[in-house]
């Protein structure tokens, strides 16, 4: 193993070593991709602003990883996110996603109220294999996340 040379100096080995296994263990499960997409329609809604996507545990409550991008006004799929080796064959999970909408008020950055930041839940249950999953935009199909990103 090469030691990387860090901000002028060498990365100890001892170090580097632990950084390697940082990983989170829930992840480390060697299951299956999932691929997140929210598809077209949320790009005339929301194109241009932040989302914010939690893959969690549905038996424990636990989130398993959180990731955050930007809504594309014009492409499709308007978002994308994914999570290698995250799913285990006969295991459920949700994955919480919220879109810094602001409407009529709120603060940029924070997931507030479902009516200001729009926000879902969507069950998922682990197979056998890979799965990409691709959602629409429902406003009217919301669910308060917000607890799930503090």
């Amino acid at each position: 193993m090469t030691t990387p040379i860090i901000a002028g100096g060498i990365l100890p080995r001892r170090l580097l070593l632990c950084l390697l296994f940082v990983a989170p263990v829930a992840l480390a499960s060697g299951g299956h991709d999932l691929t997140f997409q929210g598809d077209a329609s949320f790009g005339g809604p929301h194109g241009g602003q932040a989302v914010q996507v939690a893959l969690v545990d549905a038996a424990s409550g636990e989130v398993l990883e959180t990731k955050s991008g930007t809504v594309s006004a014009d492409v499709s799929p308007a978002f994308s996110f994914d999570f290698p080796g995250a799913l285990n064959e006969g295991s459920s999970y949700e994955v919480h996603y919220w879109i810094d909408s602001n409407f009529g008020g709120g603060t940029e950055g924070s997931c507030d109220p479902k009516g200001t930041d729009h926000q879902w839940s969507v069950s998922l249950e682990g197979s056998g294999e890979a799965v990409t999953h691709a959602e629409s935009h429902d406003p009217g199909a919301q669910s308060d996340v917000c607890a799930t990103f503090e």
